[in-house]
């Protein structure tokens, strides 16, 4: 368990949480991010990172990757914290006034401001429809990978044929002790370079790969001692295995958010427009969880939300310091903090 201070805890790496640090970093906020997936992006990354988009200002068309990538270098001078793979699953209020901010993974986050960018909801994965899965969750079954090294030695069976799965069976079979790969079909929606890899891997004898479906798991106290596969042909034998990662697609939920004690209309979060703060103070939302009377669900318009947010969570940050406001434009103080003056 890891505890981390910090002026604004942001769930949701998406576009919209990125920009928020770009705001936030201009008068001088620090930032962690919380994200279930494993890199920046949101929905942009993971559901169209080659999709165009043509309603970014000063963009005439942007794929959702790119769009990414270019903030991830805007915001660079600001250093945030990232932590991927993680899902928000509490929020307390301190006695102090501030709010901590719990993951799945046992990181605490506190901070006086919290600020809710989490697109439509959190991803989260789908779960196989394998008989007493959920006994073997969080030991032997896991949804991501949080740290390499819990799967040293060990003998993993990936099951996918995403970007996911090719990715975590390239990075892992270094340090596992074997590594299988299955999928129900000799074909993948991963990037053509990772499937070669694999394919490498698997004519050099370092990975497996079968084009089968896992059916039933078999072990006890959670641990996995092997998982029983079929073929195409519908032939079933027993694979010994120790972790199980299965790689079957995302869906969206509300998810925890839910459960923070928010005002909640039809799923959705209503802000006021002058702050894009909730009904509970330090608590903002921008983006498309939000509600307000004109909404309009575009990056352009969570870009704005994350402007005025910034503005409003200085105050609660540091009270007792007067905001100036300054233009990118003019200012030798942003420029430096931008790293575009000496």
């Amino acid at each position: 368990m890891a505890r981390h201070e910090t002026d604004v805890a942001i769930l949701g790496a998406g576009p919209i949480g990125l920009f928020a640090v770009f705001e936030l970093g201009l008068l001088d906020l620090k930032a962690h991010l919380v994200d279930i997936l494993d890199r920046p992006g949101g929905q942009c990354t993971e559901l169209y990172p080659e999709k165009p988009i043509y309603d970014i200002p000063g963009l005439p068309i942007v794929t959702g990757q790119e769009l990414t990538d270019r903030l991830m270098e805007q915001i660079k001078p600001f250093g945030a914290t990232f932590h991927f793979g993680e899902m928000a699953s509490a929020l307390t209020k301190l006695d102090d006034g501030r709010w901590m901010l719990t993951t799945d993974a046992g990181t605490e986050i506190v901070a006086p401001v919290v600020v809710i960018a989490a697109g439509a909801g959190s991803f989260v994965p789908k779960r196989p429809p394998i008989a007493g899965i959920e006994a073997y969750e969080g030991t032997s079954v896991h949804y991501a990978v949080r740290k390499m090294e819990a799967f040293r030695d060990k003998n993993v069976l990936i099951a996918g044929g995403g970007d996911s799965a090719l990715d975590w069976t390239l990075n892992l079979a270094p340090i596992a002790k074997s590594l299988t790969l299955v999928h129900h079909r000799d074909g993948f929606r991963a990037a053509q370079h990772s499937v070669n890899q694999m394919r490498e891997l698997v004519a050099a004898g370092k990975v497996k790969f079968e084009i089968a479906s896992v059916k039933a798991l078999h072990g006890e106290n959670g641990q996995l001692k092997s998982v029983t596969l079929a073929g195409a042909d519908k032939k079933e034998w027993t694979h010994a295995c120790d972790m199980f990662l299965p790689f079957f697609g995302l869906t969206i939920k509300l998810g925890p958010i839910a459960d923070f004690g928010l005002n909640l209309h039809e799923n959705l979060i209503p802000v006021d427009t002058e702050k894009f703060e909730s009904s509970t103070h330090g608590i903002f939302a921008i983006g498309d969880i939000n509600t307000y009377a004109g909404k309009l669900k575009l990056i352009l318009s969570g870009f704005h939300e994350a402007a005025l947010m910034a503005q409003a969570a200085f105050h609660i940050v540091k009270p007792n310091e007067k905001l100036r406001f300054q233009y990118t434009t003019s200012s030798s103080n942003l420029q430096k903090k931008l790293g575009v003056t000496a």
